[in-house]
């Protein structure tokens, strides 16, 4: 598999306190990948470090497999467009000439692309209207705009829904995923909105406390948070005997709780495990979502600060 982006046990340092620690990630090519996370769980100074606004304390990173030591990291870095934190635009100045803005900054020797952005991100009607008087999600969608002049392939975003009214959180979830699907642009988002990432992602990095606690993909996930009946029962051995008997799909969890993941006759199945000596105290339907997998991974403790 192709990664735009590694980490090799990357670590971030403010007088000992330790804003990353051993941080290990893998991008692959074509991602949306997303950085999940409590407030100050170490996200944005991870997409810092990476976007070369700070340098790493210890460890390593790789851009599209150029070390970050390497001179040619400078060029690696050309094929990223970041919004980090807030977007980076200029509050008097139009949509139009905020683009046109940072053609001159990175050397476009002309501004082909700045009607083309206006209107993939839906502001091409904006005219002489100043970004000023833009709502939080047209700023937020000049700042992507911005972050795509260069025409990169990698995109990098901080909370991109963060504060947005709800028809804003849509425009920003339809963009990006036209970004990926249509342009063929990984994009590594960071954020605490798990609904809305649920919605996004391909691949997820869990993270807490400045470390990765798992990285798994969008059908891993799914496997692992599928639908079941979950069953407290007084006899696990008998329970997979009777369920193996049966025929069906099912998982020994911990503190004598089966999950079975096919449809089930309950009343046989109570029957089958009544003449094995094995009582079932409760029975009930299980869906774990996103949020509850991500509070399985690192608990409600609000832990340390970290950014």
């Amino acid at each position: 598999m192709e990664y735009v982006l590694q980490t090799s046990a990357l670590g971030k340092s403010y007088r000992g306190f330790k804003a990353l620690d051993n941080f290990n990630i893998s991008v692959p090519k074509g991602a949306i990948y997303g950085i999940v996370g409590k407030n100050g769980a170490g996200k944005t100074t991870l997409l810092r470090l990476i976007c070369g606004l700070q340098m790493p304390t210890y460890g390593t990173y790789s851009l599209y497999g150029i070390n970050d030591g390497s001179p040619e990291i400078v060029k690696a870095r050309r094929r990223m467009g970041a919004v980090v934190e807030t977007p980076s635009i200029y509050l008097d100045m139009t949509a139009s000439d905020n683009l046109k803005q940072q053609c001159r900054i990175l050397g476009l020797p002309d501004y082909s692309c700045v009607e083309e952005l206006l209107d993939l991100v839906g502001l091409s009607g904006t005219g002489k209207k100043k970004a000023k008087n833009f709502s939080l999600g047209m700023r937020q969608r000049l700042g992507i705009a911005v972050a795509l002049c260069g025409d990169p392939d990698f995109l990098v975003l901080d909370e991109p829904v963060n504060g947005l009214d709800p028809q804003g959180i849509v425009e920003i979830r339809e963009l990006i995923l036209k970004l990926n699907r249509e342009r063929d642009i990984t994009v590594l988002i960071s954020s605490h909105i798990l609904e809305e990432m649920h919605k996004l992602a391909t691949h997820y990095g869990f993270i807490d406390g400045g470390c990765m606690i798992r990285e798994i993909s969008a059908e891993e996930l799914e496997a692992t948070c599928r639908k079941c009946i979950r069953a407290d029962v007084s006899d696990t051995q008998a329970t997979a005997l009777v369920l193996d008997e049966m025929g069906l799909e099912y998982k020994i969890l911990e503190n004598r709780q089966v999950d079975i993941y096919d449809a089930v006759n309950m009343s046989k199945l109570i029957s089958a495990l009544s003449e094995k000596g094995c009582e079932v105290f409760s029975v009930q339907n299980h869906d774990e979502s996103l949020e509850s997998y991500f509070l399985s991974l690192v608990g409600t403790g609000k832990g340390g600060a970290r950014r």
